[in-house]
């Protein structure tokens, strides 16, 4: 199992827009194979931070969402809401 760690920071004003398409993403990342779960976090006293916790199978399955054709269609509608670009770690489990 592996975890991405997602950080994004929304315009202001758009808020309630992203929480729109980055629920329509959870919807496609659901099909995903090897999807397992995920969250997602506002921090608080920051409405426009986002963090996103998804935990994955392997990196694998991870490289055919990022990669794939439904992540980019849904991405179409987040990334304009961003003052930024997407911040994205890969963590594994320490033993």
């Amino acid at each position: 199992m592996i975890k991405i760690i997602i950080e994004r920071r929304i315009m202001p004003g758009l808020e309630e827009e992203y929480e729109e398409a980055a629920r329509e993403a959870i919807r496609w990342s659901l099909g995903a194979r090897g999807f397992v779960g995920g969250e997602t976090l506002m921090e608080l006293g920051h409405s426009d931070r986002r963090l996103m916790i998804t935990k994955w199978r392997d990196l694998r399955a991870w490289k055919e969402w990022y990669n794939s054709e439904e992540r980019s269609r849904v991405m179409q509608r987040i990334w304009p809401l961003l003052t930024e670009d997407e911040s994205i770690r890969i963590y594994e489990p320490s033993y």
